[in-house]
């Protein structure tokens, strides 16, 4: 399966020659990030509305406005060589 080759692949599979992730792991790392993100807005949007409906709402919003900003941050900071220990 797809979800399988993605979420089990080996190192060097999702490492570039480069020691940068391949675009392939920062969606995955993106998608599970934004589902805890996520679930944590709903929690505390219902805390304070008292409204499930209303908090869902909130985090459907949140969901795919942070999932791009999300990818987009880890792309950035893949260019960035700074701190990257990986051996040339």
């Amino acid at each position: 399966m797809i979800i399988d080759r993605v979420l089990f692949r080996s190192k060097e599979a999702t490492l570039k020659k480069d020691g940068s992730e391949s675009i392939s792991r920062s969606a995955v790392k993106t998608v599970s990030w934004r589902l805890i993100g996520t679930i944590d807005t709903i929690i505390i949007s219902w805390i304070i509305t008292g409204k499930t409906q209303l908090a869902i709402s909130i985090g459907s919003v949140e969901l795919f406005s942070k999932l791009l900003l999300f990818f987009v941050h880890e792309r950035a900071w893949n260019l960035i060589k700074w701190g990257n220990n990986v051996e040339s």
